[in-house]
């Protein structure tokens, strides 16, 4: 089976991207909701959000297993 990146449907805030992400490098998700944050604040916040909303219409959402 491979791996495969996808939204999150169980652990998510907004859209679920970095819930997805958290769960495909198997990190903690407030770990990466943390770095996302503070690369956008602290750096130029544009690419940031724009970098969220893609990946948000990009990914795919997991579908929950019944």
């Amino acid at each position: 089976m491979t791996k495969r990146l996808y939204k999150s449907t169980d652990d998510k805030m907004l859209c679920g991207v970095c819930g997805g992400i958290a769960e495909y490098f198997e990190l903690d998700p407030t770990l990466v909701r943390l770095g996302w944050a503070f690369l956008t604040l602290f750096t130029c916040a544009f690419p940031g959000i724009i970098l969220y909303a893609v990946a948000a219409i990009i990914m795919p959402s997991k579908e929950r297993d019944n």
